[in-house]
């Protein structure tokens, strides 16, 4: 087992200490999942994937990463508050919406250049499965069969909306961007500003 399947497996048998590691370990990395994709509700979010982690242990195999598991309750909860808060209503397509057509509210996040606040306003455009995907690839820097997991489809149908996702984000921040130059700029370092926007939100 790897360390989080004993720490896991070690929480759910009383074990507190073995549970507060396991937290500290992925609140971070939650907190920017949801501080991106519901940012009024971030840190309830947050604790509705922990506790509902810990409630279907028995549901884990073992049998892939346990951040794809994690994520993958975290997708599912994300999905339930837009449901039921957005307003779009019940009959939420993640697949097809963006969090500008879910939210009234503006985005929370850090953004400290023109090319990072072009990159954030390009993720809330595009299709929050799109959105999610791409976080959890630059941000997280999950691999291929993790982020198959967390949406639960072949691995190669994830290549091919990453594709699709990156090419929607690139899209998306030609309509915003104030000029060709910054476009450009921001397009051909994209990876970079994504990793900047990361530690910025790490820092704040």
């Amino acid at each position: 087992m790897s360390d989080d399947d004993q720490l896991l497996r070690a929480w759910a048998g009383g074990d507190e200490t073995a549970g507060n590691a396991l937290i500290e370990r992925h609140f971070d990395p939650l907190m920017r999942f949801f501080e991106s994709t519901a940012p009024a509700h971030a840190e309830d979010l947050v604790q509705d994937t922990l506790r509902a982690c810990l409630e279907r242990l028995d549901r884990y195999r073992g049998d892939s990463e346990f951040r794809a598991y994690l994520f993958g309750i975290a997708r599912n909860k994300l999905l339930m508050h837009w449901r039921t808060r957005g307003r779009r209503g019940p009959e939420v397509d993640i697949a097809q919406l963006s969090l500008e057509d879910l939210a009234n509210s503006p985005s929370q996040q850090v953004a400290q250049t023109e090319n990072e606040r072009l990159l954030l306003g390009g993720l809330r455009r595009i299709p929050m499965d799109a959105q999610i995907l791409l976080q959890l690839h630059y941000w997280e820097s999950m691999p291929g069969p993790a982020l198959a997991g967390v949406l639960d489809v072949p691995e190669g149908t994830v290549r091919s909306r990453l594709r699709k996702a990156k090419s929607q984000l690139v899209d998306a921040m030609r309509e915003l961007a104030d000029s060709e130059a910054l476009w450009r700029e921001t397009v051909d370092d994209l990876e970079a500003w994504a990793e900047r926007v990361k530690k910025n939100r790490s820092e704040s």
